[in-house]
Order: structure tokens, then sequence, then C-alpha cells
């Protein structure tokens, strides 16, 4: 396989409900050492900043050998006026794209871009499989076409392809809202494994029926009754990472090896992002990442990656 493993802030417990305000999250150097140290061939950038910008990113991704993967960004698809004003953003995360993809290795960043969702949608996830009428309507949906068109214009003229990201609390988490997505536009899909299952759909039919539409690779596992409880108690969008519905590889319920295989089938080339999303509450619990992380990479080794 043409497979370029990275790993991501967030699997450290590093990521924007963290970062600058709990005061055990690990800083930038830690990450990036153990992130190298497990042998992981790159990273995701995490929030914006965290990781460093410009040429310091660049030194420090170059000096440990390890790549970027991409950025995650959620857009508000559906409102022209608060789309455009995510536009700046957009920019800085591919004015750090340049700043480092001619000095480091692996392949070109993905722009990981998502749904930013609403409150009423964030305290219901998972649950739009069930209830179709939590999504948006088909006026809203003809604005979203119009405002995802403009995004990947943006990203493509300047140089990079993007990746669409389903996300749990969205108003794209559901097979039918990604399916929706795929019908609407031509962007490439991160086949986003933990998502995209805990919200009722199968990422390796995904993988087998829209081959031509994965572009990009976000290995999660997941326990579904963890997200079935969360369902039933009602809980909104956070409680997936402080209930740790995200565990390591291996341990949860997606078929990883059936996943691993048909993409080797394919002989996919790109980036694969080892993710496991948490929300640290102790100072043990993210030390224990570190070795999670570790355990997350040998056993992707073990299967050849």
């Amino acid at each position: 396989m043409k497979i370029t493993v990275a790993n991501a802030p967030i699997s450290y417990g590093a990521f924007e409900l963290t970062v600058g305000i709990d005061p055990n999250t690990p800083d930038a150097g830690f990450v990036l050492n153990e992130v190298a140290a497990a042998g992981y061939a790159g990273i995701d950038l995490g929030p914006v900043g965290y990781l460093g910008d410009g040429p310091v990113l660049a030194e420090r991704l170059a000096s440990r050998h390890l790549g970027l993967a991409g950025a995650y960004l959620e857009f508000p698809f559906a409102d022209p006026v608060g789309l455009e004003k995510l536009f700046p953003e957009l920019d800085a995360m591919l004015d750090t794209f340049d700043a480092v993809r001619d000095t480091v290795p692996g392949p070109p960043p993905r722009p990981t871009i998502a749904d930013a969702s609403s409150d009423t949608r964030r305290l219901s996830p998972g649950q739009s499989i069930s209830n179709p009428s939590l999504g948006l309507s088909i006026d809203d949906w003809k604005k979203f076409e119009v405002g995802l068109k403009s995004v990947l214009a943006r990203c493509r003229d300047r140089g990079y392809e993007p990746t669409f990201h389903p996300e749990t609390g969205t108003f794209v988490e559901a097979p039918w809202e990604i399916q929706r997505v795929l019908e609407i536009s031509d962007v490439g899909l991160c086949l986003e494994t933990g998502h995209i299952f805990v919200c009722g759909g199968d990422p390796l039919e995904i993988l087998r029926s829209t081959p031509e539409r994965v572009n990009h690779v976000h290995l999660k596992d997941a326990h579904r009754a963890k997200m079935d409880g969360l369902i039933a108690d009602g809980e909104p969008t956070p409680a997936i990472w402080s209930r740790e519905v995200f565990c390591a590889l291996g341990d949860g319920d997606v078929d990883l090896g059936g996943i691993l295989t048909e993409l080797d089938r394919l002989n996919f080339e790109g980036w694969l992002v080892v993710e496991q999303d948490i929300f640290p509450q102790t100072a043990a619990r993210f030390a224990q990442a570190v070795d999670d992380q570790q355990n997350n990479r040998r056993f992707l080794s073990r299967r050849g990656l």
C-alpha cells in the first residue's frame, strides 16, 4: 500500500477545547516528539498555531522528519454571510500549508473541511439516521451546495485538493447526508471510520461502493454500546469525547481489518491519519494517550503499515 501514516494532536487530548484552557494539555514539542518516536510519518495540524506557524512549524516538522497530513476546519456552508467570515481562517490554513509543503516529507496536506453545525444539531448527535427532520431543508441544501463549491474553488485555486469530513453532531453525519454531499459536489471524501460508524454508517461499504471519492482516511475505532448509551441519555456532542466513545485501534467495533484490506486491494495512495479523539480530565489520562498512540502505531505495523 502507498499509504503514509500520520497521527493527530487530538489523539493526545490537544484540540480546541483543551489547548490554552487545560493546564495538563501537552505542549507542541512534546506531542511532536511522541509522534515521531512512535513511528508516525506525519501529523495533522490541530488548532491553528498550536504546533507553530510558518517557518517555525516547517523547522519543527523537518527536524523530526514529519510531514503535514492536513488541517480541519468547519464551515457554515448554508450561511453565505457566516461562510465569508471564515475565509480568512481558510486562507491562513492554506498559508501554513504553503510554508511547509516544500520542506517536509510525505504527500501534500489536505484541507479537511466539515460542516459547522448548529446549537440545536449539536444537542442530538448520531440521531439524524433515524430522524431525518433534524437535517437541512431543501432550500438550505441548495445554499450548502453553493457554499461548498466556493470553498472547494478557494482551496483548488491555491493548489490543494480538499477532503470532506463527516462529523457527529453536524448536518453531515448520517449516511444519507454524506450521500447528499457526494451528489451535489465533486469533493473527495475523508473516510472518517469512527464518525461514520457511530452515526449509523458502514465505512467499509462506503469504501467499496464509492472508492473513487475517497481521497483521505481518518482511522478511528469506536464503541457502539457507548454511543448507543449517549444517544439514549440525550447527551450533547461533547459527551462523545468525555465518554470516550472513540478508543484504541482494535478495542472497538469498527471493522478495521476489513477497511485496511480494502484499502490494500484498491492500492489506496495518500494519508491515513490515526485519530483517537479524547477529552482528558486528569494528568494521568493525558499520559495514557501517549501509550495509546504507540499501541495504535504497532496495531498498523502488524498489518504491514
